[in-house]
C-alpha cells in the first residue's frame, strides 16, 4: 500500500485515484502530501497545539467528503487553504462563547496564555530559543491579515498572487500588508539581536 502512496504525488492523481475507488489510498496520499500545510495554516488561527489537531482533522473530514466535487477552479492547496481558513474561524467564534461561560470558572484563561507562550508548530524550529519564543509572541500581535500575509509568504513562499487566490486581497494590498508585518517583526525583534548597549 505504500509503494501505491509514493506513487501519488500530483494533485489531479489523487483526486482521480479518489474518485475512481481507490479513496483509502489517495486519502492517505493527501493527508501526508497536506498535513503539514494545514496544521500550520489552522495554528496561526487558534495558537494552541491541541485545538489545532482537532481542527486539522476537521479540516480533512470535510476535504475528503467534497474532494470528488473539485473542479479545479483554483488549485487543490488554495481550496485547501479555504477549508482550513474556515474552520479555524469557526473553532474561533467557539472559544469566544465558551470563554463567556467560563469566566468564572478562570479555565478561559488557558488557551489566550498560550497565545503568547513562545510555542510554534513542528515545522518551524529555531536555535535560538530566544529567538523562537520572541518570534511567536510578535507574530500572534499582528492583525489577522498581516499575520496570514507574512505567513504564507515567508513560510509557505507562495507567491502573491497565490496568496491573492487565498485571502481574496488584491497583490497591491497584500504588498502593503507584508511590508508591514516586517517592518512591526524587524522593530520587535530587534532588541534580541542588538540588545541594549551592544552595537549594531
Amino acid at each position: 500500500m505504500d509503494a501505491a502512496i509514493l506513487i501519488l504525488q500530483e494533485d489531479k492523481e489523487i483526486i482521480e485515484e479518489y474518485v475512481s475507488g481507490n479513496s483509502e489510498i489517495a486519502a492517505t496520499a493527501f493527508v501526508r502530501k497536506y498535513q503539514t500545510f494545514v496544521y500550520s495554516t489552522v495554528y496561526r488561527y487558534l495558537q494552541s497545539h491541541a485545538d489545532s489537531d482537532d481542527a486539522a482533522q476537521e479540516v480533512f473530514i470535510k476535504a475528503l467528503s467534497n474532494l470528488s466535487k473539485f473542479r479545479s477552479d483554483s488549485s487543490l492547496k488554495t481550496w485547501l487553504y479555504r477549508i482550513s481558513s474556515n474552520v479555524a474561524k469557526n473553532a474561533l467564534r467557539k472559544r469566544k462563547v465558551m470563554s463567556i461561560f467560563k469566566k468564572n470558572e478562570n479555565s478561559d484563561l488557558e488557551d489566550y496564555d498560550n497565545m503568547a507562550s513562545g510555542d510554534l508548530p513542528p515545522d518551524l524550529k529555531f536555535e535560538n530559543k530566544e529567538l523562537e519564543q520572541k518570534f511567536s509572541e510578535v507574530l500572534a500581535t499582528l492583525p489577522q491579515k498581516q499575520r496570514e500575509t507574512f505567513a504564507l509568504r515567508y513560510f509557505e513562499e507562495l507567491s502573491y498572487n497565490e496568496i491573492s487566490d487565498m485571502l481574496g486581497t488584491s497583490v497591491g494590498g497584500l504588498k502593503a500588508n507584508y511590508h508591514q508585518a516586517v517592518k512591526k517583526m524587524a522593530e520587535y525583534l530587534k532588541p534580541v539581536f542588538y540588545p541594549e548597549g551592544s552595537e549594531e
